[in-house]
């Protein structure tokens, strides 16, 4: 152990009169330069035990008046009032300490909550609201969080006096170091609860079922997310509530496809129809409506209907509604039905036996692959 004859003061390369910030900034350094780990010389070890004798010393005011008096720093007996330990060695390698944490607070914060609803796909193009009963942690009512029974409060920890942790001196290679770690008595709270509230137990917490109100936009679909700050869980100590994100899941239409902000229906027409045109009513999101067939269409056309497929979820307006046409040909036919097919094809000098395969021109193949997209 040094004696008061050793100059800490120098071993630093201090001012007497140099501040507390000063005289760590200049052990951090010198700690870092001289510590056995990252410096061979034989004699940095003994220079390390130096400068942190000098730190342990001159950090401390009780130990520093000591010294500066001329008397001995430890004659108090090893490391007293809240000086030198084994955080301030953590503190010159990597920036932070373990020391002078304090007790740490009851009141954590809750975690994030998440909840799938199921919607139409109308909801999904016009938005809804939904009252949703949702199972969580919520702040006990009857001591408001604290944990305590009424009429009484949290108690000092007689083993750390309410610091939250215990300290213990050590000896090692560097001299006398001191450790800290949270007190076992009161888990690092600093406080114990003698009276725990008879509803949560001292959690200040509770598990309880309650309606959340929620707001579904148009235009969202499976897997988006709506997030609802503060809705979450409950901390423990009645900490601040984590968020509910409801995600969405949309069921599948009847007769209706989405992609994205594209609609697409499949509507079947005879083979009249398709040759002599027609109008055709048609369900969509918006009610019935007609639309125009015009003569000679083949089947696999589309026909849009702008502004009736979903709501932009970002954006203004709406998609489209594709309507893809099939036309149905006929299976059974009568005789009379046959003979007058036969008549129509001679009248077209057309020949059953007759086929020929067209070169593609990009749109045969395009309608090929799209086909089943929708």
């Amino acid at each position: 152990m040094a004696t008061n004859n050793t100059d800490h003061y120098s071993i630093l390369g201090v001012d007497r009169d140099a501040s507390f910030d000063e005289i760590k900034k200049v052990y951090r350094k010198l700690a870092r330069e001289y510590h056995p780990d990252v410096n061979s010389d034989p004699s940095a070890g003994e220079k390390f035990k130096e400068i942190t004798t000098a730190y342990e010393v001159l950090s401390d005011p009780d130990k520093r008046q000591r010294y500066d008096l001329g008397g001995d720093p430890f004659s108090n007996g090893g490391f007293g009032g809240g000086g030198f330990g084994f955080g301030d060695i953590m503190d010159a390698f990597f920036g932070q300490g373990t020391s002078n944490r304090g007790p740490r607070s009851r009141a954590r914060a809750g975690q994030d909550a998440l909840i799938r609803v199921e919607i139409t796909l109308e909801e999904a193009c016009f938005g809804a609201k939904r009252d949703l009963d949702v199972e969580s942690a919520v702040l006990c009512e009857k001591c408001s969080g604290t944990g305590c029974q009424e009429g009484t409060s949290p108690a000092t920890c007689g083993i750390c006096k309410g610091r939250g942790e215990t300290q213990q001196v050590t000896r090692s290679i560097l001299g006398q170091v001191m450790t800290s770690r949270p007190c076992a008595a009161c888990q690092g709270y600093g406080t114990l609860i003698p009276n725990p509230c008879r509803e949560c137990h001292g959690e200040g917490r509770v598990r309880a079922r309650q309606s959340i109100n929620v707001k579904i936009p148009g235009g969202v679909e499976t897997g988006n997310r709506i997030q609802l700050a503060g809705r979450g869980e409950v901390g423990p100590g009645g900490g601040p509530a984590g968020d509910l994100y409801v995600e969405i899941i949309q069921r599948e239409h009847e007769f209706l496809v989405r992609d994205g902000e594209t609609l697409h229906m499949a509507l079947s027409i005879p083979f009249s129809a398709a040759t002599l045109g027609t109008k055709a009513k048609i369900s969509t999101l918006d009610g019935e409506e007609e639309i125009d067939i015009k003569a000679g269409t083949q089947s696999g056309a589309k026909i849009a209907l702008k502004q009736r497929g979903m709501t932009r979820l970002r954006g203004s307006g709406r998609g489209d509604l594709i309507v893809h046409i099939e036309i149905v040909t006929p299976t059974k036919l009568n005789r009379e039905q046959e003979e007058l097919i036969k008549k129509f094809a001679q009248l077209r000098g057309e020949d059953k036996d007759s086929s020929e395969v067209k070169r593609d021109d990009g749109s045969i193949m395009n309608k090929l692959r799209g086909a089943f997209r929708f």
